[in-house]
């Protein structure tokens, strides 16, 4: 009963395979911005959590900041003070200055969120400012926390619904009411076992209660053996006794060798320490140098990046240019290819009517020397018939002779 089947082991695979959102990745470009804006968000309450930490321990960051945000954080304090001070008053003060404090309340409320907006965008502007702002200012256990790990977790939800297509949906409703069901079923044949588990029990408690009889029997035959005992156990009660005194000395004796070895190790550990944290120290110069590098390298990237995108203004606009006289060209070509179309139409038109002449004049020229070769044979016919008559004559008068 306690091994799982194949079928349940498939079951809860496809179980944990359909409700681990971190199986799902995102795949259009409305649910990587919506993800992003969320990330934003939660980097941007991680820095406000930040803020009243730094403006604590000022002068330490103040090298760290530099003068500009600096300036804008001692700005801010100066504003919450004031708020500190006017929600104070407010308590205290009479009724009659209660709609005047509300409307400073409101308009020091507003300035105090531009200043709060400011201050972002001014750490937000230096990546690896805020990189190191977390690692030495993040404030343990703070309500800000509990609120930043909660949007976390809307931040998850919130993809994994994005994620979830309507036919997973419907396949995640319809694997939860089967799971409903199995438990369902489950629930009542445990009812079952139940009724016969309490039915075996009471079939038990009554070979119990005749049990115990004989156990009242033998804990009378016992009684006399434990007498019989006590005197072995004091017995081996004072053995042991002397030999857990023997066993006492040599444990001290190992104790204080361990003593003199702690304090040879205590001061390996402080020359440890001491070594360690001077290669910190070195560390964290490098780590300065190499940060100061990059913010460099990064205006100079942006430097370049500027020139590159005037160029590119440049390019497009003389592209414009280009392509709006393209545009007009492309015009006047569609003109002129209407145009050269007709014009092939009515060549092909006369070339069309020149071939048709010359076809009728081919057809009458053929039709005409056929005629005058019939005419000149008629002809040659003609003539040599009438002087076959004429030889004739001829013979037939020199026969009258």
């Amino acid at each position: 009963k306690g091994m799982a089947t194949p079928e349940k082991a498939t079951i809860t695979l496809d179980a944990v395979k359909m409700l681990d959102p971190r199986r799902l990745k995102p795949d259009s470009i409305e649910t990587e911005r919506i993800i992003t804006v969320l990330d934003e968000t939660i980097a941007k309450l991680e820095l406000s959590s930040l803020i009243p930490h730094i403006m604590d321990s000022l002068d330490r960051f103040a090298d760290m900041l530099g003068p500009e945000i600096t300036n804008s954080l001692i700005k801010h304090q100066k504003l919450s003070n004031e708020m500190e001070h006017l929600l104070a008053s407010s308590e205290e003060g009479d009724t009659m200055r209660a709609e005047d404090q509300r409307g400073c309340l409101c308009l020091l409320e507003q300035r105090l969120k531009c200043s709060v907006r400011n201050v972002l965008r001014l750490l937000l502007a230096h990546p690896s400012l805020c990189q190191a702002l977390k690692y030495e200012a993040w404030a343990k256990e703070s309500p800000a926390e509990v609120f930043i790990k909660a949007f976390g977790e809307f931040r998850n939800f919130m993809l994994e619904r994005l994620l979830t297509s309507p036919v997973e949906e419907e396949e995640k409703i319809q694997f939860m009411e089967d799971i409903s069901l199995q438990i369902k079923k489950n629930t009542e044949a445990i009812t079952a076992l139940q009724a016969e588990l309490a039915a075996a029990i009471r079939t038990r408690e009554e070979e119990i209660h005749k049990k115990d009889n004989v156990i009242k029997d033998l804990k009378n035959s016992m009684q006399d053996l434990t007498k019989d005992c006590k005197a072995g156990f004091q017995q081996i009660k004072q053995e042991g006794e002397k030999q857990r005194k023997e066993e006492l000395q040599a444990s001290q004796a190992r104790c204080a060798g361990l003593q003199q070895d702690i304090q040879q190790l205590g001061a390996q550990l402080n020359a440890l320490v001491l070594e360690h944290r001077a290669s910190e120290l070195a560390l964290r110069k490098r780590k300065c140098r190499v940060e100061m590098e990059i913010v460099n390298w990064i205006q100079k990237y942006d430097m370049d990046m500027g020139e590159k995108q005037a160029e590119y203004e440049e390019v497009h606009a003389a592209y414009a240019e280009e392509k709006a006289q393209l545009s007009l060209l492309m015009e006047k070509h569609a003109v002129l290819l209407q145009e050269y179309s007709q014009i092939e139409e009515e060549h092909r038109i006369c070339q069309n009517k020149k071939e048709q002449a010359l076809k009728e004049l081919t057809t009458m020229t053929l039709a005409a020397t056929r005629i005058q070769a019939f005419w000149r044979g008629y002809l040659a016919r003609s003539l040599f018939k009438s002087k076959r008559k004429k030889k004739k004559k001829g013979k037939n008068k020199k026969t009258k002779k």
